[in-house]
This record gives C-alpha cells, structure tokens and sequence, in this order.
C-alpha cells in the first residue's frame, strides 16, 4: 500500500497550504523590497480556489466506482492527492489603485498586511498539521 493512502486528504491539503504560503511569502517579500524600484508591479500567489476545487475534486473521486465502499483507504490514482498535489497556484498583478510618479505601484502599508495575514494563515497550517502529527503519534504508540 502506498504511504500517501494511510493519511486523510487534511494532512495533504496542510502540507500543501504550507508549501502555497511560503510561495507566496516570498512573492510579497520581492514586492517590499522593490518598493522604490521604478516600474515594478507587485504579484501575489492566488491559490485558495484552486486548492478548495482540488479538494472536491478528491472527495468526488473516493466515491467513484475504483472505490467500492467511501471508508476504504484510497489507492494512487483511486481519487488519491494527485489533484491536491498539482495545485501550483497563478502569479497575478496586484498593482496600488494610484501608482507613485515613478510607476512603482506597491503599497507598503497593504504589502505588510498580506504578509502578515500570510503568516497567520502559514502559522495556523503548521501549528494543525503538528496536532495531526501528535494524534498519529499516540494512536501509533497506544497511549489514547
């Protein structure tokens, strides 16, 4: 049986959520550090949706005919995270509504507040796919 079938479609879409928000904390760490760069356009990753229709994608798949009854472990290419793990997300433009006179079109103040929204989110997604992790741990170990 392959390692990806013992755990749920949370753990993936954790490990995939971390790997999305590191991405797009590099993205908005560029866009601050080229604020007085003449020209320069600020790029956010957008991956939410793209990850909630991976996700359905999934379910719908455990329930398909390869999978006889929905409490069955899941094999590789039975639904399995396939979908989840092609979710790349898309590199858009995210320009300020009134451009400085240079044409840098980054705001500072919005800049830091995706970053910081960024990094509850990222720190949320580690701090649950910890908790995941210890409940394997113990039920591995038999001490529920």
């Amino acid at each position: 049986m392959p390692i990806e079938g013992i755990f749920n479609s949370t753990i993936g879409l954790l490990g995939k959520s971390i790997d999305l928000r590191a991405k797009n904390q590099n993205l908005i760490s560029s866009n601050i550090a080229n604020a007085e760069t003449p020209n320069f356009v600020p790029k956010t990753l957008v991956f939410e949706q793209e990850l909630q229709g991976a996700l359905k994608g999934q379910k719908g798949g455990q329930h398909s005919s390869a999978m006889p009854n929905a409490r069955h472990i899941p094999l590789r290419g039975a639904g399995g995270g396939s979908s989840l793990q092609s979710v790349t997300g898309r590199v858009i433009e995210t320009p300020a509504k009134t451009p400085g006179k240079d044409g840098n079109a980054v705001e500072l103040e919005d800049e830091m507040g995706k970053m910081a929204e960024n990094q509850v989110m990222f720190n949320a997604s580690v701090q649950l796919l910890t908790k995941k992790f210890e409940g394997l741990r113990s039920a591995i170990k038999g001490a529920l």
